[in-house]
């Protein structure tokens, strides 16, 4: 099977397609030699992609600005340009089936694709659907999707098929070693944990009422792994220079193996992107989310809002963060064993282990109609 996969500018876009690239692989479906990732040259999968092996070709597409509406005439003009530059991609490469996952990228490949007769498919990560894919779902052939609020935005209710998000099967199948605490940062094995951490470049907001917190929480019959993040963690040492750090707690940059760490852990604090929240709950560790404002549609907010519905994590926007809250949060989770189980359970009734394999047989379902 030959597929072009589609899809730019943020993890959420990218990773799933990684783990569905990893996985047709470990299946003995596709080769590299099979695959193309189509995506832009400043999107985040422009360093990814190539650095994994994966063939990659780009097209050079900007989003529309909806704060000045009249400086889309560009926009448009380059879309236009990118659709040609995606047909001559698709006659070229011939691909079964063709995958997006959003951006704008995805839109100029996948809607040429189908108006080509070729099977085409999207899937989106978030629970608030994408301005691209919301496009893409009137001419692809299925729509996969994670989250129930997500196939509410969508009319053709005939082409859904919910399958998760594909990194959670990858994170389950990956077989990272597991930290032991211990031996890695002289913690405690037998305490509760809490994981706080940003992503790989941190969040801000996280570091501040870490700083702010930081008093009470050295305190804690727990203890905590603060990762502040690689832009971050200079800033962090030189706040705590002369402070004493709390024998509680190790302060680290990034995480680079979080399937080893995220079992180990009663709790993690972060972000909720689609990949964050893919791999918590594959794992069943609960949270406490503090969604990024700064995203399109707040989707953030509205897949953290998905978790605390289900009981697998507590909310806490961003402008509500204040040292008790969210020192509370983390309590009322760590030091109550029931609670942290019962949120586990539910965090793991999220997850879907085979989520790969059911975005995959819905990829060989459409190209068997070519």
């Amino acid at each position: 099977m030959r597929v072009i996969f589609t899809g730019g500018g943020t993890g959420g876009h990218i990773y799933p397609i990684m783990a569905l690239i990893e996985r047709l692989q470990e299946r003995g479906l596709c080769s590299l030699d099979d695959i193309l990732f189509v995506g832009t040259q400043r999107g985040l999968e422009s360093k990814i992609v190539p650095a994994a092996g994966v063939p990659f070709k780009t097209l050079e597409i900007i989003g529309f600005n909806r704060r000045h509406p009249l400086r889309n005439f560009k926009t448009i003009e380059k879309f236009l340009e990118a659709s040609k530059q995606a047909r001559a991609l698709l006659k070229e490469f011939k691909p079964d089936v063709v995958v997006g996952t959003g951006g704008y990228v995805s839109g100029a490949i996948v809607y040429e694709a189908a108006k080509m007769h070729i099977p085409t498919m999207i899937h989106e990560s978030n629970s608030v659907v994408g301005l691209a894919n919301k496009f893409l779902g009137h001419y692809v052939d299925k729509i996969c999707y994670s989250f129930d609020n997500a196939a509410k935005e969508f009319s053709e209710k005939k082409k859904l098929v919910k399958t998760g998000n594909p990194r959670s099967q990858q994170i389950l199948g990956l077989h990272a070693d597991k930290i032991n605490l211990n031996q890695k940062w002289g913690l405690d094995n037998s305490l509760p944990t809490v994981l706080v951490f940003g992503g790989s470049r941190g969040a801000l907001a996280l570091n501040e009422i870490m700083e702010k917190s930081l008093p009470v929480l050295a305190e804690k019959p727990y203890q905590i792994i603060w990762a502040t993040g690689q832009l971050y963690y200079g800033k962090v040492k030189e706040y705590l220079h002369g402070r004493p750090e709390p024998t509680n707690m190790k302060i680290v940059p990034y995480i680079d193996n979080m399937p080893g760490l995220l079992p180990e852990m009663t709790c993690v604090v972060a972000r909720s992107g689609a990949t964050s929240i893919s791999e918590f709950t594959a794992l069943g560790c609960p949270a406490i989310l503090i969604p990024s404002p700064n995203v399109t549609h707040n989707h953030q907010m509205k897949n953290a809002l998905d978790l605390e519905k289900a009981g697998a994590a507590l909310v806490i926007p961003e402008d509500d963060l204040h040292p008790n809250n969210f020192v509370g949060s983390i309590d009322h989770i760590l030091l109550d064993k029931t609670y942290a189980q019962k949120m586990s359970e539910a965090s793991k009734k999220l997850g879907v282990p085979d989520s790969s394999d059911r975005v995959i047989e819905v990829m060989l379902e459409i190209s068997k109609q070519k």
